[in-house]
Order: C-alpha cells, then structure tokens, then sequence
C-alpha cells in the first residue's frame, strides 16, 4: 500500500484542477449528485485495479459513474440496516413501558446497543472498503455481497484495509478543511478526499486479491 500516493496521484493529472472542480459542483445536486460522485470515487478504485490511465477519471461517461455509485449505495444502505434495526428497541420501548418504568429500561437497552453497534461498526470499517474494492474490480453487486469472498481478502490483507480505515478519516478531516476557504474549499477538498479514498479501495483490492491468490 502506497499511503502517499493516495492522496498525490490527483496533482500528477495535468487537469487535476478542471476535474476535481466538476466533481465538486456535482456533489451540490441533492442525491444525484452524491450518488454519482461515490461511483466517481470507485471508478477511480476500478482504475487502480486494472492499472489504467489517467487515473482521475472525467466526467464524459457520467451515466456510468452514476450506475456504479447506485451500486455503491446499496452496498452502504444494506450494511447499514443491521444498526438500524439495533436501535429500533430504543424507539419502540416508550410506547410498550410507562414512564416509571422506562427510563430503567432504556438505560440498559441502549448500553447493550451501543457495546453492540459499537462492534458492528468495527466490522463494517473493515468490509465496506473490501466490499467497494471487489465492486470496482466485478462491476457486480452479486460479487461484492459474497460474504466469504469478503472475508478472504480482509483475512489475506488486514493490514491493507486497516490502512484504508486509517486513509477514510485522514480524507474526511481534508474535506472539512475546506470548510476554512467556504463553498470553493469545500468543493475541491470533498472532491479530491473522495478521490484519495477510491484510490485506497483500488490499492487494498489489488494487495488482498494478490495475498488471497486470486
């Protein structure tokens, strides 16, 4: 894993300015513009993968980058339904309790949901990125739910991944520094932090896929 590439390869693109401003200005249409900036970030995954160039792709096939963000989404939105369910007692619980009663059970309900998402969390830290980089690398939904697939390349690299985990919170205190320079910073540090972290993705699958003979 190369650490610093990640967050360098964007300036080696000698439109590095015109592509990380586009992708910014796309961010700004409600959910489109999200949806279609995450299959931006995996595409650049998909291109570490296959070791195409340039690496920072353009916007001239948005329709692909929207279809592979959906992709991206789902995968997001299907790991997150198991702590959405983990905190459905919390909501649940004050219309069967009275209030005596409740605030004694809500206590211990929501410190064994929290011990309990907080080791859920933990997992999906570490099979999100597996799950993108086996997305990017398939351009199937079918393959990057494949559990025990999932679980060879976190096994075969782990310190790949945890590198990744490591790049996604470095990335996302840039993209709040362009808080600093207002609506233009911002523009170009969440554009370019979703650039370092597909580029993360790509270089994780390609170590895991190497170290689990496959």
């Amino acid at each position: 894993m190369d650490f610093v590439q990640a967050f360098t390869f964007p300036f080696q693109d000698q439109d590095w300015i015109k592509k990380l401003a586009i992708t910014g200005l796309i961010s700004l249409i409600p959910i489109v513009g999200w949806i279609a900036v995450l299959g931006w970030s995996l595409e650049v995954a998909r291109r570490v993968i296959r070791s195409e160039a340039p690496v920072l792709p353009d916007w001239s096939n948005f329709g692909g980058n929207f279809s592979l963000g959906i992709k991206g989404t789902v995968i997001s939105v299907v790991l997150s339904i198991p702590l959405i369910v983990l905190y459905l007692p919390v909501g649940v619980l004050p219309l069967i309790f009275d209030e005596n009663e409740v605030a004694t059970v809500l206590t211990i309900v929501s410190i064994c949901t929290g011990c309990l998402a907080l080791l859920y969390s933990l997992v999906v830290m570490f099979t999100l990125p597996a799950a993108f980089g086996q997305l990017a690398a398939t351009d199937s939904l079918a393959e990057a739910f494949k559990v025990g697939r999932l679980l060879s390349l976190i096994r075969a690299a782990p310190a790949a991944h945890l590198i990744v985990i490591l790049g996604l919170l470095v990335s996302g205190i840039v993209s709040g520094l362009g808080l600093i320079a207002c609506v233009i910073g911002v523009l170009f540090t969440l554009s370019y932090s979703f650039a370092a972290n597909g580029h993360l993705y790509g270089q994780a699958h390609v170590e895991a896929a190497k170290a689990a003979g496959a």
